[in-house]
């Protein structure tokens, strides 16, 4: 393997440093923590054309490699979070579209993804159906040419603001019915029910449908195709919130590190110290370690591999335990200071939590581990 990125990876990986440490800088210091998505923010993204990655070239966009997708959460995470979850979500809701949907949805919808021109989300979790996808129950009832669907999603990230979402459901009566919709909002019965606060806030909602009334031209690919479709979609993305995790993992080092340099006690910087110098040399090992991981599952979805489930499933599990761990430790270095508000290791401490549970909790990665491993 070589474990030197490619000129054209390097040259994505400055731009998207230069952008994030400027341009999106400037935004998280103007918008702060916040539960909108900042139009401000969608328009950078846009203008910097980081949406065009999530795209097919057909459509506007600039071909999706899981590597690139890497590479720009990494950057996009260690400086601002909404526009990390707001990338993330552009790649869930769009992708679906991308492997299932007809000539007529990729018309409609992709080339407004790519240019940031529409929002999107991807609605699959439910109040008693979160780490068991088998168990949706949000229900799905053909009526003619239409179909009427009925239900709950729970914690669906950017769902304020997205214009478009992909809605997963069950056929009514059948167990393993599983179909997958791309909605419009503002139709009737589609509802943005609630918001919900969390500690590190971002735009988190929830949906309810209620006789939804929805055309059979929603319908992405075919009745019972709806669980493959999410797997896919989660198969390509799973290993980038490994990335988002370094990101935020090394946001936490750099600032620990810089802190670790200036703060004297007992006559000399803290960074002199063998307790403060180990946790430094541990934090960045682990952050590599972690990048080695993600990129290697990347680089064998690229190559076509066909099954990196386990890769995929590996980083994930690696580096979110990896970017709580690191980001506790700066937490540490910064002592009192690091659980006050307004320090970056205390807001990082709160964002860097959910990415242990959002698209597959460590437990279930090693569930999907293990069964890789023992051939189930």
């Amino acid at each position: 393997m070589d474990f030197n990125l490619s000129e054209e990876s390097k040259a994505l990986k400055e731009r998207c440093q230069r952008f994030s440490q400027t341009k999106l800088r400037e935004i998280s210091e103007q918008f702060g923590e916040t539960a909108d998505v900042p139009p401000a923010m969608v328009e950078a993204m846009a203008e910097e054309g980081v949406f065009r990655y999530l795209i097919p070239e057909e459509f506007g966009g600039y071909g999706i490699k899981a590597l690139n997708l890497c590479l720009i959460r990494e950057e996009l995470a260690q400086v601002y979070a909404p526009a990390d979850v707001t990338f993330a979500m552009q790649g869930l809701g769009s992708y679906p579209i991308v492997i299932a949907g007809s000539d007529q949805q990729k018309n409609r919808y992709l080339t407004g993804i790519a240019k940031g021109e529409l929002l999107t989300t991807f609605a699959i979790t439910e109040p008693e159906a979160g780490s068991d996808v088998s168990s949706l129950s949000t229900e799905v009832e053909p009526d003619g040419h239409d179909y009427i669907i009925n239900g709950r999603k729970r914690f669906i990230s950017n769902g304020h603001a997205a214009n478009i979402s992909v809605v997963f459901a069950r056929m009514k009566h059948q167990e393993k019915g599983f179909v997958a919709f791309v909605l419009e909002k503002g139709i009737p019965g589609f509802n943005v029910a609630k918001r919900i606060d969390l500690i590190a806030p971002h735009d988190m909602v929830e949906f309810h449908f209620e006789d939804c009334r929805v055309s059979g031209n929603c319908l992405l690919g075919k009745e019972g195709e709806g669980l493959q479709i999410a797997l896919r979609t989660l198969d390509l993305l799973r290993m980038s919130v490994g990335a988002a995790g370094i990101g935020m993992a090394q946001a936490a080092l750099n600032a620990a590190l810089e802190y670790s340099k200036k703060r004297v006690q007992f006559g000399k910087p803290i960074s002199k110290f063998q307790g403060i110098s180990f946790k430094l040399a541990e934090m960045a090992t682990e952050i590599d370690a972690a990048r080695l991981l993600v990129h290697r599952a990347a680089l064998l979805k690229d190559q076509g591999v066909k099954n990196i489930t386990k890769e995929a499933s590996m980083a994930k599990y690696y580096a979110t335990e990896m970017a709580q761990g690191v980001i506790d430790k700066a937490v540490q270095i910064f002592g009192g200071l690091g659980v006050t508000k307004g320090n970056p290791a205390e807001r990082l401490y709160r964002e860097v939590r959910a990415i242990r549970i959002y698209e597959g909790t460590t437990e279930i990665q090693k569930v999907i581990i293990a069964n890789q491993l023992l051939g189930k």
